[in-house]
């Protein structure tokens, strides 16, 4: 059997990280033929002398240089978002494992997409920010597009090709973060936002998990993906993250996903779909989880999955402006700049000024996308300076 050609690109955060777990395991099945991080490139290199790939890719020119003196001429090493893209719609990848932050992969997405490749999705702020013009290329280019999220991942297997018209809701469960049960204060402190209940990963996703903004971004993106209506989707708070999503169909039966709470198991999804293979994650115990408690969240203690409904509702570009303006909200929280009860006030007023002055056109392009995303990046510094 021939082995299948995978790009990791954001390989040394933890997504990326668990994705060379799980082909590791698979390596009769998958060669990693390229890696990709921004600065990390310890790690990048370390993982390069285990897996030998032909590319190694950083994100400035003295790091590929430092990469080139620990490795010697092994590997091809590049630089920039050009190279990035180039790799990703090469002859050589067949998948794409998309893992970098916020929306910095966005060519490289597309560009695997225009190609015919298989693109498992981690960053759900690019079909969140962009989710037209993503999608348009999938099409085009009869391309798979595959979301590495544990609520996704879930919700795909789940609906199995049904159409949606046989569909009545979907729901996405979410642990609630730090603060579901009890209220978070608008002064809280990064550690205390931090401290998630069930999940380790990055501080941005974890803050948004705390907000509650994380489920309003795959919110857009089950309806940008899926095709759902806004009020088809509703999340549901479940604390122990063993239910990762529901689908209620008209006649009234639920289908739902249950595992264990480990990423490895929708990345290995994303791999190996349609077939199931043996994977690293343990297998799930119902007597001892014993108990599925779920919960309607309190929009008014998280106003941020409020805000992100009204981005959907309102505007063809609210996605983008909401995406652009968190983003911009949680890494000045996270860098003292702003309290935790500012990020959703930064973004009802970004929100506000932009679906008033930046009016969508009939086709929404990327390079439309990129000034709405700028200037809604520009007022929420704005807005940030003034805290």
């Amino acid at each position: 059997m021939k082995r299948r050609r995978v790009a990791v690109f954001g390989s040394t955060g933890s997504i990326g990280r668990s994705a060379l777990n799980c082909l590791s395991r698979l390596s009769s099945r998958f060669q990693v033929v390229a890696l990709a991080a921004n600065r990390s490139v310890d790690i990048l290199c370390n993982q390069a002398m285990r897996f030998q790939p032909k590319w190694l890719l950083v994100g400035a020119p003295d790091l590929a240089d430092g990469v080139r003196r620990r490795l010697g001429s092994r590997m091809q090493v590049g630089v920039g978002q050009d190279i990035l893209a180039e790799v990703a719609g090469s002859r050589d990848v067949d998948i794409l494992i998309m893992a970098m932050s916020g929306t910095t992969g966005l060519e490289s997405v597309m560009a695997a997409l225009r190609n015919g490749k298989r693109v498992a999705l981690a960053t759900k702020e690019i079909l969140v920010a962009y989710g037209a013009p993503v999608l348009r290329a999938a099409r085009h280019g009869h391309a798979e597009l595959l979301p590495i999220d544990s609520e996704l991942s879930a919700l795909h297997q789940c609906l199995d090709h049904r159409p949606i018209e046989t569909v009545r809701r979907v729901l996405l469960t979410a642990s609630g973060g730090p603060f579901w049960s009890r209220g978070s204060r608008p002064d809280a402190r990064v550690a205390e936002v931090l401290c998630h209940p069930t999940w380790s990963m990055g501080p941005k996703i974890t803050v948004d998990s705390a907000t509650l903004a994380n489920k309003g971004l795959e919110v857009m993106e089950t309806v940008h993906l899926f095709g759902f209506a806004p009020d088809q989707v509703e999340a549901i708070i479940h604390p122990q993250s063993t239910v990762h999503a529901l689908v209620e169909f008209n006649d009234g039966s639920v289908i739902a996903q249950l595992s264990v709470p480990d990423m490895r198991l929708a990345i290995q999804y994303c791999l190996t779909y349609p077939a199931r293979l043996s994977s690293p994650a343990k297998f799930l115990s119902l007597p001892a989880v014993r108990c599925l408690e779920f919960y309607q969240p309190d929009m008014r203690r998280f106003p941020c999955l409020r805000l992100a409904y009204q981005a959907l509702r309102t505007d063809p570009i609210g996605p983008c402006i909401f995406n652009a303006a968190n983003e911009v909200a949680v890494r000045a929280f996270l860098s003292g700049q702003i309290e935790f009860g500012a990020i959703p006030r930064i973004i009802r007023s970004v929100l506000f000024k932009l679906n008033r002055t930046a009016r969508a056109s009939s086709r929404i392009t990327v390079a439309r996308l990129r000034r709405i995303e700028a200037q809604a990046t520009a007022f929420a510094r704005e807005l940030v300076g003034r805290n």
